[in-house]
């Protein structure tokens, strides 16, 4: 239900963005901020927040996640301001980064036979394409009928439900041994992700030679090289650098950044030509996307089960292929473009999205000792929220050059996003691109044998299991 739920705000809020555009006089750096201000916040914070579970409890993290993400749904739908949203939206995502992380901990805890967690992980990971297909539907309808407000609605009631059901049948649960915590590296990786995000969002507006656009992408150049190097010294580090010696690792984590990127890129901007260019209701935009949004939610699943005859390489390559062929397809968007072309296109996006998602954690833990899984993991899933962070800075900039000197969305914006959007469709592209070849390279045989070097040899690999999860407390039925 929590999975379901944030996906679904997600992908139902970009269908509101137009209209939010309009209701609280907003440019285009402010739209991509109303979507960044959540994703920064999840990069940022989601491997902290697995720590946090481990260490004080899943249940616990779990349902104050729910709370947070609830109240912070509620403030948005009261914003007056398009500066309040970004607050308040970033409120909602401090109860979402805790939700995602605690909400796989918990199933893998409770099921403890391998058949029945693999099933449960299963039905824990469809919601992902299910939330991301009814997403537009639902809040096309929404926004068309109530308003843009009604998109944050929606949460009150689902989380409030799973808040009582949580607390009524989920045991609690915590790990024997909890990683310690890197306040240092969590600092510098906030720091690094804000800066660079602030100076790929606010470039086009403040202009790229402008001194504090340089400060900033200079201060994210410099919270990386200090944050790897003050990492490598720690005996338990937020980001394992010894990890991207794996080559499988390394191809996933690459593989996440570049999947994503082109994801909520994609809907970002293709959200501005459905309704800004092409003239459609934020119901019309909704539904026009839903190709691509039921071709995620098919292959989401068709990938796993591909995943358990062929292994991870061909889906990843194919989905590689399948997103930068979408992407070729919008390479020569204008306002009169064939709506089966944008059918044609939307279909592969969707299926190359929804190939190569599912892969990408079971490739970077490829090789790996059981007790190093868990890290490999969260950091994997970190990386697909930097590449939805970068997605909408980068792609979104790419076609603020369409809009006025003031940001504002206006008169010739129709025309000049055709030529200024070009360059974004050509990012999905390379996306794709790059998602392939390192499938390719470094995902095969050679990449595990690779890998099976690498941890053989890593000194923080303890023989046996260093942590266990102990149920606290048995669930109480209601």
């Amino acid at each position: 239900m929590t999975l379901f739920m944030a996906y679904l705000d997600s992908s139902a809020l970009n269908v509101a963005l137009p209209t939010i555009h309009l209701d609280l006089h907003a440019g285009v750096a402010d739209l991509q901020w109303v979507a960044d201000a959540y994703l920064l916040v999840l990069a940022s914070l989601l491997m902290l927040s697995g720590s946090i579970g481990d260490r004080f409890g899943r249940r616990r993290l779990f349902t104050s996640g729910l709370l947070l993400f609830t109240l912070g749904s509620a403030l948005c739908s009261a914003a007056p301001t398009i500066g309040a949203l970004i607050v308040f939206r970033m409120v909602q995502a401090l109860g979402g980064c805790f939700l995602v992380p605690a909400s796989l901990s918990i199933v893998r805890q409770v099921f403890s036979d391998p058949v029945e967690r693999a099933r449960a992980i299963g039905v824990w990971s469809a919601m992902f394409g299910l939330g991301i297909a009814a997403g537009p539907i639902i809040g096309g309808a929404l926004v068309s009928s109530v308003g843009w407000r009604s998109v944050f609605w929606v949460n009150i009631p689902i989380g409030l439900a799973t808040w009582q059901l949580a607390r009524r049948v989920v045991p609690e649960s915590r790990a024997a041994r909890g990683r310690k915590f890197d306040p240092v590296g969590q600092l510098l990786m906030v720091a690094a992700l804000a800066t660079v995000t602030y100076g790929l969002i606010e470039g086009p507006t403040m202009g790229w030679g402008s001194a504090v656009i340089i400060a900033m992408l200079c201060a994210a150049s410099a919270s990386l090289v200090v944050l790897l190097a003050v990492e490598r010294r720690r005996d338990e580090p937020l980001l394992e650098a010894h990890f991207f010696r794996s080559p499988p690792f390394s191809a996933a984590t690459a593989i996440a950044v570049a999947s994503f990127l082109a994801l909520s890129g994609f809907l970002f901007v293709n959200t501005l030509y459905l309704q800004e260019v092409r003239g459609d209701s934020a119901l019309v935009a909704g539904t026009s996307i839903l190709p691509a949004t039921v071709a995620i939610a098919v292959c989401s699943i068709g990938a796993g089960h591909l995943i358990g005859r062929v292994g991870t390489r061909i889906p990843l390559a194919l989905g590689g292929v399948c997103i930068a062929a979408g992407g070729a397809l919008l390479l020569n968007l204008d306002p009169q473009t064939s709506f089966l072309l944008l059918v044609a296109s939307y279909t592969l996006l969707g299926c190359g999205f929804g190939l190569v998602n599912p892969p990408i954690t079971h490739t970077g833990v490829s090789g790996m000792p059981p007790e190093r899984a868990g890290v490999a993991s969260a950091i994997t899933s970190a990386s697909r929220q930097l590449g939805n962070v970068l997605g909408v800075a980068v792609m979104g900039s790419m076609v603020s050059a369409a809009t006025l000197g003031s940001g504002r969305l206006a008169g010739g914006f129709a025309s000049r996003f055709t030529t200024d959007s070009r360059l974004s469709w050509a990012v999905l592209v390379a996306c794709g691109v790059v998602c392939t070849l390192a499938a390719l390279a470094f995902t095969g045989r050679r990449g595990m044998r690779a890998a099976a070097r690498v941890y053989h040899d890593d000194p923080h690999v303890v023989v046996g299991p260093r942590a266990t999860d102990q149920p606290l407390s048995p669930p109480v039925v209601g």
